[in-house]
């Protein structure tokens, strides 16, 4: 009779785990987020400085990103960088995070297919 009982704590046990928290709806290069009414489309690496995994940098380093970005009455292709709240519409668009880390100099580079965005709309259209 114990042995159901286990059994059935192992599988509850097992469903409760605690998802990652969301840094922003993502996308990678050529898809699209979709962020508080807001439409970002990655379309380029334009910069990506960040300090690789496994090396002590002095600074950090950036990515910035050109974007294209549907208003609802028309579109513009904008540069992000990492961090930094750019205006658009009467809101703030923010590049949040950059997945995956930079890998080591020795391990192969990352690839534009590689790269993952969220982003973050606060604003109103």
């Amino acid at each position: 009779m114990k042995l159901p009982s286990i059994l059935a704590a192992l599988a509850l046990t097992s469903c409760a785990t605690v998802p990652p928290a969301e840094a922003g709806p993502t996308a990678g290069i050529g898809q699209v987020a979709y962020t508080n009414g807001l439409r970002v489309r990655p379309v380029a690496v334009v910069e990506d400085s960040r300090c690789p995994v496994d090396v002590q940098c002095v600074w950090a380093g950036r990515v910035r990103i050109s974007a294209r970005i549907d208003l609802g009455r028309g579109s513009e292709t904008r540069e992000l960088t990492q961090g930094i709240p750019a205006p658009v519409a009467d809101g703030t668009l923010e590049l949040v995070e950059v997945q995956p880390a930079k890998p080591a100099p020795s391990a192969r580079p990352l690839a534009s297919a590689d790269y993952r965005f969220a982003l973050r709309f606060m604003g109103g259209l």
